[in-house]
């Protein structure tokens, strides 16, 4: 490391993101930040990525950009996201300086009760996580309504236009999107939508899917009533109805997506926001507030004492969450206490440095769901999006409605058959939901981030936090960084990325954790994408997971003679 590298490492993201220097090149991370004083949009397919740049090329914002890039990647990567599940987002507005929040999470039926699904299933003690009584109505078209509505200078046919061209002429599968036949053979839709002779696409092979631009087309004739109102949601019911489901017309025509205020929290100068309740967000910001009570800076970047403190903090932070956290229509949701300093300090004090922790005290825990996309986009003018869609488990339900081309979530999965619990099934509830974007901001910094994999991302957010603000990495390095993942909600079991050194793991060993070795890039800790805008220069940064294979794309400039 050179003299200047030494410099840059020590002031922080912003110049981090310039070259060591001229004569002898360099950087602390595999892959170089993107960087451009117009757009860029980051997501976990380049074909995505580059739909939301050639829309701001033809003068949408980031919002027409975010909207566009999602569209594809539901055509790109069915297993994860579509027209069948829900979308969070938190909208950077440039001209006011404000944060708007959306939450399209869909509901359960009005005929869905507890009583009907034991009824139904025989299930007793939890929701069944595959299969029509997993399913809740898909928020995605809706929030993409609202977004386009409020902000967007494009309509549905624009934004539309590069998914349906994909799905109809096709696109070739992608190494980390390439999916096996599986759960799909059970449902006769599914089947015939994405395999083919009983299996799925292999790495390269050309897929197509013209149920799916049928799909589309009816949302860019009809908008937001081409989905909830039309034919799209009267095949969603009629395939509800034949498997014996409780889907009705008016569960989706009456179904609206909320705008909200993000909370957040600050850490160590930086205020940190995530979307309150009914979603997983705020066990990050409380995670964020117990990892203050310690100098993470002085422990060091992947230091045994800084793990620890991170893993014992997320026990904590998640053991709140699964007792708290619920649809705040239905349930009283202290988010005010959960965020306090005092609590956390309070909390902090369960934090034994030498010895992890067994038993932490929590509810009942749900069934973990893997398949996440997260997207992010800034324009030139500073408008930054930070957006997370998903269908639950890998293909949700694991079924298809006749003739749509996308799979319905399996959201419902994540209630609980408790009549005790604050996040019990109930007619028209929203259940607690794992996606989450995140954004932070400090002076004229401010970044769009946000992590995939379900249960992973509160505390997947927090490391990525503490490696922007006390390990100093820029925005790439801070994605690369080896992380480590806690999916089940007590014990001592975690797991971590092998790049954190043997020497290390030996030790958290000897503190009483169980440590499972990841692969060096795994995805078991989540693919990521950030943006970042600084304002004092008017330079934007983009940086995306080499655990996916997403990319950073600046928006071109073109009709330069």
């Amino acid at each position: 490391m050179n003299a200047l590298t030494s410099i840059l490492l020590s002031v922080g993201c912003v110049a981090l993101a310039l070259p060591a220097s001229a004569a002898e090149p360099s950087r602390a991370q595999g892959r170089s930040i993107v960087m451009s004083r117009q757009g860029i949009v980051a997501a976990e397919q380049p074909l995505a990525s580059q739909a939301g740049a050639t829309i701001l090329a033809q003068g949408g914002n980031a919002i027409d950009a975010i909207v566009a890039a999602n569209a594809v990647m539901g055509v790109v990567y069915p297993a994860a996201n579509g027209l069948g599940g829900d979308l969070f987002a938190i909208i950077y507005e440039a001209k006011t300086g404000k944060l708007h929040g959306l939450n399209a999470s869909g509901w359960a039926p009005a005929g869905m009760s507890i009583a009907q699904v034991k009824a139904k299933t025989g299930a007793t003690d939890k929701m069944p996580q595959k299969g029509i009584h997993a399913v809740t109505v898909g928020g995605c078209a809706e929030g993409w309504d609202k977004l386009l509505t409020r902000f967007g200078r494009k309509k549905f046919s624009d934004v539309l236009a590069p998914a349906i061209a994909y799905a109809e002429g096709g696109f070739p599968v992608t190494e980390m999107i390439a999916w096996s036949g599986g759960s799909l053979k059970q449902d006769p839709n599914a089947a015939k939508t994405y395999l083919r002779n009983g299996t799925g696409p292999k790495v390269g092979t050309v897929f197509r899917n013209p149920d799916l631009a049928w799909s589309l087309r009816e949302i860019v004739a009809r908008g937001r009533a081409g989905y909830y109102e039309g034919e799209i949601a009267r095949r969603i019911v009629a395939t509800s109805e034949r498997l014996g489901g409780t889907l009705t017309l008016a569960d989706f025509a009456e179904f609206q997506a909320e705008w909200t205020q993000p909370i957040s929290t600050n850490y160590r100068g930086w205020t940190v926001y995530e979307l309150p309740p009914n979603g997983q967000g705020i066990a990050a910001l409380a995670m964020l507030n117990l990892m203050e009570t310690f100098p993470m800076t002085e422990l060091g970047a992947n230091t045994t004492r800084a793990l620890h403190t991170m893993i014992e903090a997320k026990k904590l932070a998640y053991a709140d969450m699964l007792r708290f956290v619920a649809d705040p229509r239905f349930a009283r949701v202290p988010v005010a206490g959960m965020l306090s300093k005092e609590y956390a300090r309070e909390r902090a004090k369960l934090i034994d440095p030498e010895h992890a922790r067994d038993e932490v005290e929590a509810g009942r825990p749900p069934e973990p769901g893997t398949d996440t996309t997260y997207l992010c986009a800034v324009d030139s003018e500073g408008n930054m999006v930070s957006l997370i869609q998903s269908n639950y488990g890998g293909f949700g339900s694991g079924l298809v409605p006749d003739g749509c081309g996308f799979i319905l979530q399996n959201r419902g999965g994540l209630f609980s058959l408790d009549p005790e619990s604050p996040n019990a099934l109930a007619p028209r509830k929203r259940p607690l939901h794992t996606i989450i974007p995140g954004f932070m901001e400090k002076g004229d910094v401010r970044i769009a981030f946000g992590v995939m994999n379900g249960w992973n991302q509160s505390q997947a957010h927090a490391q990525l936090v503490a490696n922007l603000v006390d390990y100093k990495l820029n925005l790439q390095a801070a994605i690369e960084a080896p992380r480590f993942t806690k999916i089940t909600f007590s014990g001592v079991d975690v797991s971590i990325e092998s790049r954190v050194p043997a020497e290390i793991r030996a030790e958290l060993e000897a503190k009483g954790h169980k440590i499972t070795v990841l692969g060096p890039f795994s995805g078991t800790v989540g693919g990521s994408q950030a943006v970042m805008r600084d304002f004092a220069t008017g330079v934007n940064f983009g940086a995306s997971d080499p655990r996916k294979d997403g990319a950073a794309i600046p928006e071109p400039i073109v009709g330069v003679k």
